[in-house]
């Protein structure tokens, strides 16, 4: 969503993946193609991208083109052939991340040219998504002298207590190094730091390939000198980016500190990299303003005070600002936001504002770091339905992406979805879907729910209606527990739903948790850049202080005192 300087407000939805979908109108020859695209676009707009050829799964080339001319009909000029006939769907991928693909839309500037000046208001998953992938950097882990197991230990507690087999996730660093010191539990040096004997792990590791360092002292929070040394000698030896426990989770409580800093360390070059593409994208001149993103807390930040730590739920807590926004201006103080996506279902009670929490969980590891008090389950528009091996259908939580996505999508998807559920019920409507500008295959549909009918035993329509029907009771199950089970009174709320595949399910979320009201916003689509647009500038600092209250209050408020001078 864009405000021009004249206050029109316009809108445009790309793909995250930085492209744009068209279908061939005529195959000039196999080197030049005459497309139909969403949009206008002025002349040059497609320089220097590539096209995808989606009719044909398996011919998956991508070729370089240049565009020849653009109007309401584009010719493009291919680098080489491409086996393209009339009706072909077709991806243009743009070279640029997809918020600037967005941005040259809305302004009309095509790659290459200078963007207008804008402010850019952005919330990004990119972190959340590496985390759970594991695609984060390599990971060199710091600790006191005999804590070397600390993170492989864990706090013992079992997420399934009666899994016969426990698998244990990968830990997300890739060596541990014990640092010779000690700090009391009041902060006071029992040992001193001995920062020679690191000098030769220093060039082990960085010959090794490892660069970016996490580093967790024990009782830091109490006293972080010990930490900052450490990460200054990293930074002389040629690492590249260091992570200090004490700045980033200065509490009480091990290992969430030590689990905070690596993950920190291990989304930076994710998280830093794509910041730094949009920055020289936009051409950004510096101003804390020109560019500003969403932390998990739900507020903004400037680029320079972003940390990785701070992005996980980036994504959801925008449209859960849009959400509580929406329920406001409809009279509704007390909502559940209900996004439901692609790949997930994002739930998140708002009682006037967003609850916000300070410690939770996320992939599975313990975090310190405040953020919007959200519950996701895996249940989106592109969740997988299967049958397990005691014959009971499951839907998610594996998810069929955005490639090649729902058998529907005409990507060469295979596997049934809840969004080819929602097709051969007649929810979706494909002349109507994306605006018309993408159609979907409801043969493919209708092909891919047919694979569970047998063993089922149920017809191809009653097997996309237990489709439906699993997935809700999946979300139900997290709309009860952020409610509910936190002695909420359901009664008092309302269900604002937003995301791509919210209103489909909505009105039978809401029957059965006997919710009165449903609010569904303009533009659900694009709620979370909404929440943005209405989001306010707002960061989190925080620090353990340990002392018997009443007693030494002026501690406490010198303490809020040096907070605030550093805000």
């Amino acid at each position: 969503m864009a405000r021009d300087p004249a206050g029109e407000l316009r809108r445009v939805k790309v793909l995250s993946s930085g492209a744009v979908r068209g279908r061939v109108r005529r195959a000039v020859s196999d080197r030049e193609l005459e497309l139909e695209l969403p949009w206008t676009l002025p002349e040059g707009f497609l320089d220097g991208w590539a096209v995808r050829l989606l009719s044909r799964p398996e011919q998956q080339t991508i070729e370089r083109h240049r565009s020849e001319h653009l109007s309401d009909r584009p010719t493009v000029a291919l680098s080489g052939a491409l086996p393209a006939v009339a009706g072909s769907d077709v991806e243009l991928i743009s070279p640029e991340e997809s918020a600037v693909l967005a941005a040259r839309l809305v302004t009309g500037t095509p790659a290459g040219r200078a963007l207008p000046p804008i402010d850019l208001r952005l919330a990004t998953t990119r972190g959340t998504n590496a985390l759970l992938e594991r695609r984060g950097a390599d990971v060199a882990l710091f600790v006191t002298r005999g804590f070397a197991d600390l993170l492989e230990i864990g706090n013992q507690q079992r997420p399934d207590l009666f899994a016969l087999e426990i698998r244990k996730p990968p830990g997300l660093f890739r060596r541990v190094v014990e640092v010779d010191e000690r700090l009391g539990a009041d902060g006071v040096v029992v040992s001193e730091l001995q920062l020679e004997p690191l000098a030769a792990v220093a060039r082990e590791l960085l010959d090794a390939g490892i660069r970016v360092a996490a580093v967790s002292l024990l009782h830091s929070y109490r006293n972080g000198e010990h930490e900052a040394r450490v990460a200054t000698f990293l930074e002389a030896a040629g690492f590249e980016h260091v992570s200090v426990s004490s700045e980033l989770a200065p509490f009480i409580r091990y290992l969430p500190r030590a689990e905070t800093a690596v993950v920190d360390a291990y989304l930076t070059p994710v998280i830093s990299g794509y910041v730094d593409r949009i920055r020289r994208s936009l051409g950004i001149s510096g101003r804390e303003t020109d560019l500003m993103l969403m932390t998990s807390a739900g507020g903004l930040v400037g680029a320079e005070r972003f940390r990785p730590k701070d992005s996980l739920l980036s994504g959801p807590a925008g449209g859960v600002v849009g959400a509580a926004g929406a329920g406001r201006r409809s009279g509704f103080e007390r909502v559940i936001a209900f996004d439901m996506g692609g790949t997930s279902t994002d739930v998140c009670l708002s009682i006037g504002e967003p609850l916000v929490t300070h410690h939770g969980h996320l992939g599975g590891l313990p975090l310190c770091s405040p953020r919007l008090d959200i519950h996701t389950v895996g249940a989106g528009g592109g969740s997988i339905a299967w049958i397990d091996a005691g014959g009971a259908l499951r839907v998610g939580p594996r998810s069929a992406g955005a490639s090649p996505g729902p058998a529907c999508y005409r990507r060469g998807g295979m596997l049934p979805t809840v969004s080819d559920a929602n097709l051969v019920l007649g929810r979706l409507q494909s002349e109507h879907f994306l605006g018309g500008r993408m159609g979907l295959d409801l043969h493919s549909a209708r092909r891919a729910v047919g694979t569970l009918t047998d063993r089922l035993g149920v017809d191809l329509e009653t097997a996309a209606l237990e489709i439906v029907a699993v997935a809700n009771v999946a979300m139900v199950r997290a709309l009860r527990r952020i409610s509910v089970e936190r002695g909420h009174d359901l009664r008092d709320l309302s269900l604002v739903s937003f995301g791509g595949a919210g209103g489909l399910h909505a009105a039978e979320l809401a029957e059965a948790l006997e919710l009165s009201m449903v609010v569904v916003p303009r533009d659900p689509g694009v709620l979370s850049a909404s929440g943005m647009a209405r989001a306010g500038v707002r960061a989190f600092d925080s620090r353990s202080v340990l002392l018997v209250l009443p007693q030494r209050r002026e501690l406490v408020e010198a303490v809020t005192r040096q907070l605030d001078a550093e805000f």
